[in-house]
């Protein structure tokens, strides 16, 4: 059963609620929030990426900064997005034929405006996860895997992805599915996201996981895009390592091994950063001193194109 995480309030009324699930826990595992079943088995969409850039790494990928970046990414499909892509399978001697993610247009609202400007058509370029299966063509091509193949869940580099998620997280995957972009998808619960996510943030210097996460924050653009929510939190939390997903999914570590994990039931994605603001709060992070994250704690509801209400937390 899920739990009434946010609000939606059209001036005095309420209009709607979205129900999740959320899971804050401090440097010691310690939980300042847990609000229903954190331990049942469900897909972090893109919220995996990180840690699949992490099994890229092990696995020999020679990539840092802005392409490592963009490896974690759900782009917006803005210039440097595609420019990065193309140059993460140039080192790979590929081209963007070797593309097996689906064919979409950019996420980005001016990304999109763009490219259909242009007379743009929807390929596997322009598809968000495009950074990370260029990534992944690559680490085939260093070790010699064949690269037609390698959406399959058997095929080397996924069975090490799988292998590298279990062990950051803590757990083995529960159930393995197919990512909107293709890609193999494996279920974990929001404790092992959050357990991940904390260990990734909180490693040291040196490690794959430091280098990972010194990328992520370094360069968020590279991870969502102008304007985008995850991109913001990491601008504004010095060595944060935040990545959204699909349906609702959202996952957060902080340099000191904190960590937030959550899921909005419904897949709806205007109410996950408000949660995850809440959430915030909860672990004593100071929200309200910076402006960026004060306009994420709330979510506006427009009538007549004006703002008339908010979609609010409810903890």
């Amino acid at each position: 059963m899920h739990t009434v995480v946010a609000e939606v309030w059209r001036g005095e009324f309420l209009e709607s609620v979205h129900h999740g699930t959320v899971l804050a826990t401090g440097p010691d595992g310690s939980e300042s929030v847990r609000i229903g079943d954190v331990d049942a088995p469900m897909y972090p969409r893109s919220s995996n990426k990180p840690l699949q850039a992490l099994g890229m790494l092990r696995a020999g990928l020679d990539l840092d900064g802005p392409l490592l970046a963009l490896s974690c990414a759900s782009h917006s499909g803005e210039d440097i997005h595609l420019e990065g892509v193309r140059a993460i399978l140039a080192s790979a001697g590929l081209g963007t034929d070797a593309l097996r993610c689906t064919a979409a247009l950019p996420i980005g609202e001016d990304a999109l405006r763009a490219y259909l400007a242009g007379g743009g058509q929807p390929s596997p370029l322009t598809m968000n996860c495009s950074g990370k299966h260029a990534a992944m063509l690559a680490t085939c091509v260093t070790n010699g895997w064949d690269t037609a193949t390698y959406l399959d869940p058997r095929h080397p580099l996924q069975v090490l992805l799988r292998e590298t998620l279990e062990e950051t997280a803590g757990e083995k995957v529960a159930a393995t599915g197919i990512d909107g972009c293709g890609a193999p998808l494996f279920a974990i619960s929001l404790r092992g996201l959050a357990r991940a996510f904390g260990r990734l943030a909180s490693a040291p210097e040196g490690s794959l996981e430091h280098r990972v996460a010194q990328a992520m924050n370094a360069n968020p653009r590279h991870v969502g895009g102008t304007g985008r929510d995850v991109t913001r939190l990491m601008d504004a939390l010095p060595g944060a390592v935040a990545k959204d997903g699909a349906e609702g999914v959202y996952a957060l570590g902080l340099p000191d091994g904190s960590a937030v994990s959550l899921k909005i039931a419904d897949g709806s994605q205007r109410s996950r950063p408000v949660v995850m603001i809440a959430a915030l709060r909860h672990l004593g992070v100071d929200v309200d001193g910076d402006g960026t994250l004060t306009a994420l704690a709330t979510a506006p509801v427009l009538g007549h194109g004006k703002v008339v209400g908010s979609v609010r937390p409810t903890f």
